[in-house]
């Protein structure tokens, strides 16, 4: 195997979880400084110039805080699980491109770790990992909480993988192929959101019960469960959880982005590749935004109703966006 390719595809690795971590640590900051000017009242402001220093704060703070594990808890199990929720995390968008080809040094670079005919059904196995990681959490603390916060958990991310799982179908039958990169290039003449708004919608709202955020976040429903699978962590055990959840927070932008959204196509893309990236990060900050304005304004639904959009509304919904998009493409095609 070529020595260089080798060291191309580790400084690659390096770039995305060095990106992927600071980006959750500055994604909490950006999500405090939105809520706090939509409710009308100072974010945070004392740690460093307009705080930006907050998130090092944070660290800091959660690396001398003691770690406890309960006495009767699986103590191998409650190490492991913050550990086995972050890792898919990280690694799901090594199939995600970031731009096109540039050349540097007298070389050609590509913008992505990896381009596999079967990026979706990559990204589809790494995502139903981390639910092992929450439900052996909830289950391995010896909490009552946690026990079902880690139940809640399984439930809802089972049921809405199977919307989720659909609404990837539609931009693969337009373009006949499992590439995120051909995927993307397919969409220079119009997005997918035009063609595919169902499957669009379908895929904000089922990636919301995925990352557990509101007004999906049943698992942590802190008057119900007092923070439920994550009750009797502490620490940086802690930290790994919500890291978890940012990142993919992060990593669910930048799929849904380059689905729907054109991905790291725009003006001038042409002419200044590098300007990939760019366009990447603006519409995962926009997307980002709206993940963020859906927390402040909408109250958590009570758990019943949870699972009935999953499986009445939006897995049914999915499917007809399917059957529509391949009836469609069938007589376009005859």
């Amino acid at each position: 195997m070529n020595a260089t390719l080798v060291i191309e595809w580790v400084v690659k690795s390096l770039v995305i979880i060095l990106v992927l971590t600071g980006g959750f640590a500055y994604t909490t900051l950006y999500e405090r400084k939105v809520l706090a000017r939509m409710q009308v009242r100072r974010g945070p402001n004392r740690a460093g110039p307009l705080g930006i220093l907050q998130p090092v704060a944070d660290g800091i703070k959660l690396i001398f805080k003691e770690e406890l594990t309960p006495h009767n808890a699986d103590k191998f199990i409650f190490t492991v699980a913050p550990v086995i929720t972050v890792v898919p995390a990280l690694v799901i968008t090594a199939v995600v491109p970031w731009g096109r080809e540039i050349s540097l040094f007298g070389r050609t670079f590509t913008l992505y770790l990896s381009n596999v005919n079967v990026a979706v059904l990559y990204i589809l196995s790494v995502t139903s990992i981390s639910v092992y990681g929450i439900t052996l959490a909830g289950w391995s603390s010896n909490n009552k909480y946690a026990t079902l916060g880690g139940v809640r958990a399984t439930a809802q991310m089972i049921s809405y993988e199977l919307a989720l799982g659909c609404a990837y179908i539609g931009p693969i039958l337009i373009v006949g192929s499992m590439s995120l990169v051909d995927i993307v290039e397919a969409q220079a003449g119009v997005w997918f959101i035009f063609l595919q708004p169902v499957a669009f919608l379908v895929y904000f709202l089922a990636s919301l019960a995925e990352v557990n955020r509101a007004p999906f976040d049943m698992p942590e429903a802190e008057q119900e469960l007092t923070a439920g699978y994550h009750t009797e962590y502490s620490g940086m055990k802690f930290a790994l959880f919500f890291m978890a959840e940012y990142i993919k927070m992060i990593a669910v932008a930048m799929i849904g982005v380059s689905l729907f959204l054109g991905g790291y196509l725009g003006p001038g893309i042409d002419r200044f590749p590098i300007l990939g990236p760019v366009y990447l990060f603006i519409k995962v900050a926009v997307w980002l935004f709206v993940i963020i304005w859906v927390r402040a304004t909408l109250p958590r639904i009570r758990y019943d109703r949870l699972m009935a959009l999953g499986w009445k509304v939006m897995f049914p919904l999915a499917l007809l966006s399917v059957m529509i998009t391949a009836l469609v493409l069938l007589f376009v095609e005859s």
